[in-house]
């Protein structure tokens, strides 16, 4: 027979036994499809070589009014902001007090260190920072115990952290550090890893509501719930400024004008000082702007007789930064003397909330899964928003936008994904659209579809207007309709996939080359190892192995950028994509080991067997480059020979396709492999796994004749 050329279907597909599927290919790992041809995916290279604490579970880049090129990085132990490839900690802090008197204890010939802090309230991992502390007396100096420490907790009043020097016996002479030092407590650190559902009621039977009241967490009848088992932080830009929060918790807020090196802030605390007139009814002038309705409560040594510390008064006429006060019956405030004082709390603003946005247009925060008013317990199903442009107004009234409606289909909002006149509002069993109608109604939500699912909540991505999201056994899309999305790799992915570790699915786009990302765990892995890709230009798919934590398109960057952790020392690190054509991550090229093998075919459907005695390649190197320290870029072709489709492979011939030295018109390389390979059926792989080497399939040809029949 002459020359046959090899082509297969672009996109791999494993719905199928292998036979079944001729034409098409079967494996991959790290290669992409380019007009319906196979390649190596483009390399990584380290953002900077800076490296952040903890795994990182949300990224988020936005650029400020200086032009500061800003991204937030979320991790289960901190919260940075990333300028200029250095990490700057904005984790907010929880409380700062002056703590018992003398409260260190060191032991000679140990760096181990105990403090005594009555009711800390903080859990092991957390971090602290000391200040006004006075030395030991020996290496445990004032500097050293100025500083901030990850702590391990003993008791509701003790815990130890370890020093930076270790004490010697003049400092275990006994208790010390004076009767000034200062503790800064950091909200707490999160799980780094969901943890399963565990102890007596863990099933279906007497399970807790998504999130159960403190008390009863964990007692006779409520299992341990794993939805807020993993540190996921929410955050987006509000202008200049940013907005975030973990997962369940509280917001904060973080002003750009403050500086990198300033942490952000409970959005509840940002009321600003306030000054009171002698008169009735007072009037109030403020450091930030009020609008009709606020809700605000006082504190301070000096404010006016008649307005009380504690107490909840609502703004009314409001005048730019004046204004008077009402009580909850609607009395005007009057005062018998002049005052000053702070904004203690902005009553209303959310303290425990799922996940919120801010709306592109009309600026307002929308949190969905969060506490009502007047209640701390966080409701998984409300939906919440403040004023419009008024981050600081929360309380509904007849003069702003502020409000809330509570959605009925499902048991508590997963996330949510904004687009271009909607926001798309994922609940564990439904879908809704939630779109801005203007008073008095505001926000209106319209159920999209119900009987769907998600699997977690950075599951769900938009690209190109379109929205995809993965669910517990499949994928979605929603296009101004809710559908099915056909996966070739459907029971490929869903029956090797860690259900376990769900709260771990994350996903990405990657717009350069029209795809759709989602990073799973293996079945036997318990961190982030394989990915699945959807082409939504050539509508196919591919997979690959890989260990990221999050993901960042290109947006406001030059590459795509993703969160490796190292679990060797701890720390995770953020890196470029398409960059390169190796893996460098730590600085040192390493080779991507990548390759595609097909399904099997045949001749005249396995009627003959078939004998192959050279191949003759068609590929291009790309941006592969020689290095006089190296060998030549090279790929290595395969074919294995089966006796039939079951046998398993019988024999196997190939032979290395080495990139020429030259570049002239056409790519050169080895011209012909030989090679002897009989089989009923065949399968073709290409791969590579050297450094330097990049390359795109074209249409190899092979040397066939038929070769009996058995």
């Amino acid at each position: 027979m002459p020359l046959q050329k090899i082509l297969f279907k672009p996109g791999v597909n494993k719905e199928n036994t292998r036979y079944t599927t001729e034409g098409g290919w079967y494996e991959a790992d790290k290669v992409r499809f380019r007009q319906g041809n196979p390649e190596v995916i483009g390399g990584w290279e380290p953002f900077s070589m800076a490296t952040f604490l903890g795994v990182c579970r949300s990224l988020w880049n936005w650029v400020t009014l200086g032009g500061d090129n800003l991204i937030g990085v979320g991790t289960n132990l901190k919260f940075y902001i990333n300028q200029g490839g250095v990490y700057y900690d904005v984790t907010p802090i929880r409380a700062s007090s002056t703590i018992n008197a003398n409260p260190f204890v060191a032991t000679n010939g140990s760096s181990t260190i105990t403090v005594t802090d009555t009711s800390h309230g903080a859990i092991t991992g957390d971090f602290v920072t000391f200040s006004g502390a006075t030395g030991l007396g020996g290496n445990i100096t004032a500097a050293v115990l100025n500083a901030e420490y990850q702590i391990t907790v003993l008791t509701a009043n003790t815990y130890t952290f370890t020093a930076s020097a270790t004490a010697n016996a003049t400092d275990a002479a006994g208790a010390g550090g004076g009767s000034a030092v200062v503790a800064a407590y950091q909200i707490s650190v999160g799980p780094a890893i969901p943890v399963p559902l565990v102890g007596w009621g863990a099933g279906a039977w007497g399970s807790p509501p998504p999130v159960a009241p403190p008390s009863t967490v964990g007692t006779w009848g409520y299992g341990l719930t794993s939805t807020s088992s993993l540190r996921i932080w929410n955050q987006i830009n509000y202008g200049q400024d940013l907005v975030y929060g973990p997962r369940t918790g509280a917001i904060y807020y973080w002003e750009a004008n403050n500086g990198v090196s300033t942490r952000g802030v409970l959005l509840s605390s940002l009321g600003g000082t306030v000054s009171f007139t002698n008169a009735s009814p007072t009037v109030v002038t403020s450091t930030v702007l009020f609008t009709e309705g606020a809700a605000l409560q006082f504190s301070g040594a000096s404010l006016p007789t008649g307005v009380s510390a504690a107490v909840t008064y609502f703004v009314f006429e409001a005048d730019g930064l004046t204004f008077k006060l009402i009580d909850n019956a609607g009395n005007l405030i009057n005062t018998t003397s002049s005052g000053t004082g702070a904004v203690s709390l902005i009553v209303d603003v959310p303290t425990a909330v799922n996940t919120f946005t801010v709306s592109d247009t009309s600026r307002f925060i929308i949190t969905f899964g969060a506490n009502d008013y007047g209640s701390s317990i966080l409701d998984p199903m409300l939906i919440r928003w403040c004023g419009q442009d008024d981050a600081f107004n929360w309380t509904p009234t007849a003069t702003n936008q502020a409000g809330s409606i509570r959605l009925s289909q499902g048991s508590e909002i997963i996330t949510v994904v904004q687009s271009r006149q909607e926001i798309v509002v994922f609940t564990d069993s439904a879908l809704y659209s939630l779109q801005y109608l203007g008073p008095p109604f505001v926000w209106a939500p319209q159920l999209l579809g119900d009987n769907i699912s998600i699997i977690s909540p950075k599951a769900a991505i938009i690209a190109s207007g379109v929205v995809y999201w993965m669910g517990v056994d499949k994928f979605y899309v929603y296009d101004g309709r809710v559908q099915t999305l056909n996966c070739d790799l459907r029971r490929y992915v869903f029956s090797d996939i860690n259900l376990s570790q769900s709260l771990q699915v994350f996903s990405g786009t990657n717009e350069g080359f029209n795809e759709v990302w989602w990073f799973y765990c293996s079945t036997n892995s318990s961190v982030v190892n394989r990915y699945v890709i959807y082409n939504y230009v050539e509508k196919i798919w591919y997979y690959g192995t890989l260990e990221r934590t999050a993901w960042l398109d290109s947006g406001l960057q030059s590459f795509p950028i993703a969160a490796k952790f190292d679990s060797s020392t701890t720390t995770g690190r953020l890196i470029n994509h398409e960059s390169g054509i190796n893996d460098n991550t730590t600085g040192t090229a390493v080779a991507l080991d990548a390759y595609i093998s097909s399904a099997e075919f045949d001749i005249d459907d396995g009627n003959n067997f078939a004998f192959v005695w050279r191949i003759l390649p068609d590929l291009t190197f790309g941006n592969s480059t020689n290095s006089p320290t190296a060998a030549a870029p090279a790929v290595t072709m395969t074919l294995f020979g089966l006796a039939n489709s079951g046998s398993g492979t019988t024999s196997s011939a190939n032979g290395t396709v080495t990139k020429g030295s030259t570049y002239v018109i056409t790519e050169e390389f080895t011209g012909q492999i030989n090679t002897r390979i009989r089989g009923r059926q065949m399968i073709f792989k290409i791969g590579s796994n050297q450094i330097n080497t990049a390359w795109q399939l074209g249409s190899p040809r092979i040397d066939i004749r038929k070769d009996g029949r058995r």
